[in-house]
């Protein structure tokens, strides 16, 4: 019987490292292209025009997409360095959790992307509410919703 329910809790684990690579193969391309994105910024002919607060969300923005992706590629190497060492459970509770964090540097740079690009096109009042409704929209979609529905079961 303990054979059976073993058996059982790694198909599972299988299951769930599975979901988690998918996820994780939807999340990554945005990150790489903010990344790539904001590596590009620097050298446009307009970037020496930005004020000191605005070189701060940049620098923000760059440091938490590269956060970002630092965390959400971890469970790769983690699976390719703890490969058949009987360590799926532990590496899954890691993934998940650098899942989220990583979400949340997601959510940290794209934010502060959408303040840098409306307040130097729009300036700071469009941009503090622009940056105000993407942080909502984050929160809500990303975050409170999911536990919401985990607080309610």
């Amino acid at each position: 019987m303990a054979a059976l329910r073993d058996r059982e809790e790694e198909e599972e684990e299988v299951r769930e490292t599975n979901e988690l690579l998918q996820e994780l193969r939807v999340l990554l391309p945005g990150v790489q292209v903010l990344f790539a994105f904001l590596l590009t910024v620097p050298f446009a002919q307009r970037f020496p025009e930005l004020a000191a607060y605005q070189e701060d969300v940049y620098f923000a923005a760059l440091l938490a997409t590269a956060l970002s992706t630092a965390c959400l590629t971890a469970p790769s190497t983690h699976h390719r360095l703890l490969w058949r060492q009987h360590a799926r459970s532990q590496r899954l509770r890691m993934a998940n959790a650098l899942s989220i964090v990583g979400s949340v540097f997601l959510a940290v740079g794209i934010n502060c992307v959408v303040f840098l690009v409306a307040d130097f096109i729009y300036g700071v009042t469009l941009a503090a509410l622009a940056t105000t409704a993407a942080t909502g929209t984050f929160l809500t979609l990303w975050y409170l919703l999911p536990l919401g529905i985990r607080l309610s079961r």
